[in-house]
């Protein structure tokens, strides 16, 4: 399981959180508290030692410090708990011909593959990914969300997303941050009824035809 108790920082205002054998979707506007939520709850603000078998926690981007390491080298690095190899998980995300190509030359979109991937050979109980689609076209978008569905490829998920179309769709439970607080704490289906986007959203988001649609 993961927790937070009462839980303040300079970001964060008395959070209190229990993540137990679930998926859950975290929302909230730019600046909220998102992020520094998701470190929270996996131990990475504190002095604790990371336990690496229940959580891994999955950034926006890819960060490469040896510039000479190959994408293959950087997945065997994730090899800890999964029964995938490189080989299959890559397959499942057609990624293959990433495999021998310099981490450092990939593009945003790229990367956003490679750390999935990564997470896929992780394999920990709970997987946080912040923004797991930036930067995806729409046919990978899609190859992702059906990723994300399956719970035989990743165990629990914990996903920071802006994709609010995403978020609905997966159907998990949401928390919705607000000012450092959790304003909300639910069903997906709750959050996503159309007077709960009012609320949140000042009308400009619409759930039309089972799809969460901007007004611009």
């Amino acid at each position: 399981m993961l927790k937070l108790d009462n839980y303040s920082n300079y970001i964060l205002d008395d959070i209190s959180l229990s993540v137990k054998g679930q998926n859950l979707i975290i929302l909230g506007s730019n600046g909220c508290g998102k992020t520094t939520l998701a470190k929270a709850i996996s131990g990475l603000l504190d002095n604790s030692k990371l336990d690496t078998k229940l959580v891994n926690y999955i950034p926006t981007k890819l960060d490469i410090f040896d510039s000479f390491l190959s994408v293959k080298e950087f997945l065997d690095l994730s090899c800890l708990y999964g029964k995938r190899t490189i080989d299959e998980v890559c397959e499942i995300l057609d990624i293959s011909d990433l495999k021998e190509k310099n981490a450092k030359t990939l593009s945003s979109g790229e990367s956003q593959l490679v750390l999935l991937a990564s997470a896929i050979l992780h394999s920990a109980k709970y997987t946080i990914l912040d923004e797991p689609t930036s930067n995806l076209d729409p046919q990978k978008v899609k190859r992702v969300f059906r990723l994300l569905k399956d719970d035989t490829i990743l165990n629990y998920k914990v996903i920071i997303t802006h994709n609010l179309d995403l978020a609905y769709k997966l159907g998990f439970d949401v928390t919705y941050i607000k000012d450092g607080k959790i304003d909300f704490s639910g069903t997906g289906q709750e959050f996503f009824a159309q007077d709960n986007l009012d609320k949140y959203f000042d009308k400009s988001v619409k759930n039309i035809d089972g799809n969460i649609v901007v007004s611009i």
